[in-house]
């Protein structure tokens, strides 16, 4: 990956303009944070960090054939709703009712898989409805030990281990606005992905960093997590 100015990307963060000493990198197609400039600390996404993955593919399906058509795909699907299934590629299939599914891409194929689903989907004979969500939703990645600690501050739902197993799906409130919160680990490092309404990343982004200084925790860029 090489360093470049987001502003002469095609597609930028909700919270570019926040990241002042963030240094930005392209990934496949798209542009994200590889590291923050002046931050010594190797550990703290393992302690407690919080990355931006607002521009990596995500993609949702709806309809009675929704889950024959992903399956034909090759996509594995949780059995029930709210809960969410790693993928094979790293990336996630997330069941948010009887009907509708989230795909989340992965940072190790650069999300590729998820951005073709969305290119290569028509409408056909089968009741299976495109849902686009890259420009609605925001997707931050809150990881490390604290995580639990941190959203116990903002969010209603008991989000302990031992109450939110890996895989679990809480559509809820968090610090006052609609959030979806997935619990799946990064390659063993625990993470809550959080997707809120894009409008609302700001925000989120700010309360997130406020709780989370308790923690000394902040934020982290990819390289962070490419480099496990």
């Amino acid at each position: 990956m090489s360093a470049l100015n987001p502003q002469m990307c095609k597609e930028r963060s909700p919270i570019y303009h926040l990241q002042s000493n963030a240094v930005h990198a392209r990934l496949g197609d798209t542009v994200l944070v590889s590291r923050y400039a002046g931050e010594r600390d190797p550990a703290r996404h393992q302690r407690c960090g919080l990355a931006d993955l607002c521009n990596l593919p995500r993609v949702g399906f709806r309809g009675s054939d929704a889950a024959a058509y992903l399956q034909a795909r090759g996509y594995q699907l949780p059995a029930v709703p709210n809960q969410a299934l790693a993928q094979a590629d790293g990336g996630l299939v997330a069941r948010l009712s009887q009907t509708e599914y989230l795909l989340l891409g992965s940072l190790g194929d650069s999300g590729h898989r998820t951005q073709s689903e969305e290119r290569d989907w028509s409408l056909g004979p089968q009741a299976v409805y495109l849902l686009p969500r890259q420009d609605s939703h925001a997707w931050l990645l809150l990881t490390g030990s604290h995580a639990p600690q941190v959203m116990a501050k903002l969010c209603g739902v008991d989000l302990r281990p031992e109450a939110f197993a890996e895989g679990a799906v809480a559509q809820t409130s968090v610090a006052r606005i609609n959030a979806m919160v997935i619990n799946a680990p990064v390659d063993g490092l625990p993470a809550f992905h959080l997707l809120c309404d894009r409008a609302s990343c700001a925000y989120l982004w700010d309360v997130l960093l406020d709780a989370m200084a308790e923690f000394d925790g902040g934020p982290v860029g990819i390289d962070a997590l490419l480099e496990r």
